[in-house]
């Protein structure tokens, strides 16, 4: 008799065991799914930020600049003077040709670090002043 209980509740053990094994494995399944789901979603978006910034990049080389480059060199520096600044400082090897993207924006981090400013890639009153000595040579 109690081999046979021992027996029972043996088989309802594994009986339990195995039901939640299934549970788990349509839960690993469900949050597969989901991670499939927001791999695809931030593909996405890292394509949809892209473009953007291609776009950015396009507008800003027709001379209609960003809201920050804008007020970065009001009055100060056009986007060629800036690049022709850093390129004469030995911080920019690229093409003069009033595009800020993201190798200017590098180029003018790295001048303001080199330079004791903050490195923050806006150029602003203290940039420009430093920019300035640059652009005679």
């Amino acid at each position: 008799m109690l081999r046979m209980l021992l027996v029972v509740f043996l088989v309802i053990s594994l009986a339990g065991c195995a039901t939640t094994r299934k549970g788990h494995d349509t839960q690993t399944q469900q949050l597969q799914k989901r991670i499939s789901y927001l791999e695809a979603e931030l593909q996405r978006k890292n394509q949809e930020v892209s473009s953007l910034e291609n776009e950015l990049a396009q507008t800003q080389g027709t001379g209609s600049l960003s809201r920050s480059t804008r007020e970065s060199s009001a009055g100060s520096l056009s986007p060629k003077q800036i690049q022709r600044a850093l390129k004469n400082a030995g911080f920019y090897n690229g093409p003069v040709d009033g595009k800020i993207g993201s190798k200017t924006k590098d180029a003018i981090k790295s001048f303001q670090k080199a330079n004791g400013l903050k490195a923050d890639g806006v150029v602003g009153k203290r940039t420009v002043e430093k920019l300035n000595d640059y652009l005679t040579r």
